[in-house]
């Protein structure tokens, strides 16, 4: 599943960013990705609970990116991670997606 989702990521990635993202949007990019990397950087796992379900849902579901928005939204209601370092695998994923659009933008 994991693979098909990510294609799918991929696949919208590609398409949204072939033109490029409106300057609000890629401000937001950039803050909510300051937010997730200090969140990450102190470990603090209910901030980037709160980022990654709040602002990272949000701002991927501005931008029409559903499948990142789903990701982000299944760390936190979807089945319980089976370890603290599973879940900040996850978050790393989410921020390496943010990190290849901002590239891309």
């Amino acid at each position: 599943m994991f693979v098909s989702l990510h294609s799918e990521i991929s696949r919208m990635l590609h398409r949204t960013m072939t033109n490029s993202l409106p300057a609000q949007d890629r401000l937001e990019l950039e803050d909510v990705l300051g937010n997730l990397h200090y969140a990450r950087r102190t470990e603090d796992l209910g901030r980037l609970a709160h980022v990654a379900y709040w602002d990272v849902r949000r701002w991927a579901r501005r931008v029409h990116l559903e499948p990142l928005a789903e990701r982000a939204s299944n760390l936190i209601i979807g089945q319980p991670q089976r370890s603290r370092s599973a879940f900040l695998d996850l978050v790393d994923d989410v921020i390496d997606e943010l990190e290849n659009i901002r590239a891309a933008a």
